[in-house]
């Protein structure tokens, strides 16, 4: 999804040979196709004209090789329509794991984390992605669906993972909270609830692209039952979630700032998941783009007490809906292929127009300077 389909590839879908067998074959049949005509005709010059007329039919053939490698490459999921846009990333084959815990056994309830579990996943479904969800899991259905989610990322190559309901952060590391963790020892913090890190590895481990997005600040109250055990040591229970580093390729978006706490709402989602799965249901732009905009939407929504904030180390632009590449506006013509040079030097030495042709046709609004013709042309 993130690779692009090479020009060797393409030739081999449509002519069933490599690239450079096809070079070679056009090129290396030069003298066998001139032989045969002049004896044929037995006149060089009548030999020559129909040598030429046989190569600019070869050259055809090249010249359909390159449209093919265009249109596969145009229509392709995993294609880079525009240099300048960077690589990009699109969403199909992607497989996100999407919970919402609600119904806290030990804790008030909250109102909106199912409903935004439930409508993200919806949304994500209209994407393409294959969804595993989870309602109101305790700490066993937690670490079971968290284990199922590693295994079906093995067959993909974007992860995703979203997570409403309480979180907590204590000595810097941060905590999900399943809806029976009661925390009332120390060591029920790792016991009953389950780390983020984990979540992060599990990901980044199996998936290039790993996106996820924590609406998980809130006000936690079992997060003052956890201070009340640990005494002295409660100054390292933090208010929010931490801020996290990860490796290349991941971006981490929480509901608000680290530190902060968000708030849940009066409506049927919070602030942050209501923006989010609007941006996605209505934006063709890039995953940065679309949490600008929740950003800006949220910030509105709460009167810039809440601002979501996102740890970002991807590597491409990332695109949910692969449909916008139908929409850019980058000439097909203008695409660089790496190969360019490599076939060109294997046909240079034949110093015909059929196969200059060919090879200007493809990128005549491109760069070609790597076209240099060793030998007059003919």
């Amino acid at each position: 999804m993130s690779e692009d389909i090479s020009l060797t590839d393409a030739v081999k879908l449509t002519a069933g040979i490599s690239l450079t067998r096809a070079v070679k074959d056009v090129a290396g049949c030069r003298d066998w196709f001139f032989d045969e005509v002049l004896d044929a005709q037995n006149g060089a010059t009548q030999g020559a004209v129909t040598w030429r007329c046989l190569f600019l039919r070869c050259a055809r053939l090249a010249a359909f090789a390159v449209l093919t490698f265009t249109f596969l490459n145009a229509t392709s999921t995993s294609t880079i329509l525009d240099a300048q846009r960077g690589s990009l990333a699109a969403a199909p084959n992607g497989v996100a794991l999407v919970i919402g815990n609600s119904a806290y056994q030990h804790t008030p309830r909250l109102d909106n984390p199912k409903n935004d579990a439930a409508d993200m996943s919806a949304a994500l479904k209209k994407l393409g992605f294959q969804v595993i969800e989870g309602f109101d899991l305790d700490k066993v259905a937690f670490d079971a669906m968290v284990r199922d989610f590693g295994t079906a990322l093995k067959a993909t190559e974007v992860g995703l993972f979203f997570y409403a309901g309480h979180g907590m952060q204590v000595s810097g590391h941060n905590y999900l909270v399943p809806v029976d963790a009661k925390l009332t020892t120390v060591s029920a913090l790792d016991i009953e609830m389950v780390r983020l890190e984990l979540v992060l590895q599990t990901m980044e481990r199996e998936t290039k692209t790993n996106l996820l997005f924590f609406d998980a600040c809130r006000n936690n109250p079992l997060a003052y039952t956890l201070a009340r055990v640990m005494g002295a040591r409660s100054l390292q229970i933090g208010r929010g979630l931490a801020a996290v580093e990860s490796g290349a390729g991941t971006l981490i978006s929480f509901s608000t700032q680290p530190g902060n706490v968000a708030l849940d709402g009066t409506g049927r989602n919070s602030p942050f998941t209501g923006a989010l799965v609007r941006q996605l249901g209505t934006s063709n732009e890039d995953l940065n783009a679309i949490l600008i905009a929740v950003r800006n939407d949220v910030m509105r929504q709460t009167d810039r007490q809440q601002v979501p904030w996102e740890h970002s180390a991807l590597t491409r632009r990332f695109y949910f809906d692969p449909a916008v590449q139908a929409a850019d506006p980058t000439p097909a013509t203008q695409l660089k292929l790496s190969e360019g040079p490599e076939a060109w030097s294997l046909t240079k030495d034949a110093a015909t127009f059929a196969i200059l042709d060919a090879f200007v046709a493809r990128d005549h609004e491109g760069d070609a300077g790597w076209i240099a013709p060793s030998a007059p042309l003919r």
